[in-house]
């Protein structure tokens, strides 16, 4: 039987997971409602041996316009401890995953399956924060991007300072975060915060195009371990990454994926992987 869901839509097909934020009249804002819809789907297709990929995406015209207005103001009138009760408050995904994936935000990098944006509209201060913790992000060329916390009052949250830097550089992270100003999606391309912009016509058929890719024709395995690898690598001198590599590599010679990796190149015909 299929889990209701308050604030998202789910589905799963030809290998690839949808997790739809669903609250179009607000923009997909950001609740505890959809933060435990969204953890509870993303466990479901972690669980799915036939969901291979994961795209997260927002229903009507917004990605996700950031944390619900009513959020914010119920912080707004607590006392200290509740509001820092409220930005901590976290079950770790993976308690065996790096520590740094283990926070109230973080844990996409421990979700073992690649997690694609799929960003169909504005995505702005929480909202832009969760698509930087995807793998992967594409864009509709209608999609817009601000970091809004200092037009609000606030700092720069959920380690949107580590990663934005990472992705784009110290100073156009600086230039993002203290001038919120919004951002169309040709600019965030050319900042490398997008893999990709996409026509508003055509991009739910290339996202799932895309994805199908991810999906079928490459192996289960190697994403998982690719996938943790980089995630890890962030925290990892060169000679540490090289070692865990060459700590994974031996199991991967083992693998089924890995036989078939080569059968199927010296056969000439499609791969069927199953991720052992």
């Amino acid at each position: 039987m299929a889990h209701a869901y308050e604030d998202i839509l789910y589905s799963a097909e030809d290998g690839v997971a949808w997790v739809t934020l669903n609250r179009p009249d607000k923009l997909n804002a950001w609740r505890g409602e959809m933060d435990r819809d969204v953890r509870h789907a993303m466990r479901a297709a972690s669980d799915d041996a036939s969901v291979r990929v994961i795209v997260l995406t927002g229903a009507g015209k917004g990605f996700c316009a950031g944390a619900d207005m009513g959020m914010l103001q119920t912080i707004q009138s607590g006392d200290a401890a509740t509001s820092r009760d409220a930005v901590n408050a976290a079950t770790p995904w993976d308690a065996s995953a790096n520590p740094n994936f283990q926070k109230q935000y973080s844990w996409f990098p421990a979700v073992p399956k690649p997690i694609i944006a799929a960003i169909n509209g504005p995505a702005a201060g929480l909202g832009m924060i969760m698509s930087l913790y995807c793998d992967i992000r594409i864009a509709s060329d209608t999609a817009k991007f601000t970091t809004a916390f200092a037009r609000r009052g606030l700092i720069a949250e959920h380690g949107i300072s580590w990663l934005l830097p990472r992705l784009i550089g110290f100073s156009a992270a600086a230039d993002l975060l203290y001038s919120s100003r919004v951002i169309t999606a040709t600019e965030a391309l050319h900042m490398r915060l997008v893999n990709r912009v996409v026509p508003a016509g055509d991009f739910a058929s290339e996202v799932a195009a895309y994805a199908r890719v991810l999906a079928n024709e490459v192996s289960p395995r190697s994403l998982r371990e690719m996938k943790r690898e980089i995630w890890n690598a962030q925290f990892q001198t060169l000679g540490d990454a090289i070692e865990s590599a060459n700590a994974d590599m031996i199991p991967s010679f083992k693998s089924e994926d890995f036989k078939e990796g080569v059968a199927h190149f010296v056969e000439k015909r499609a791969a069927k992987f199953t991720g052992r």
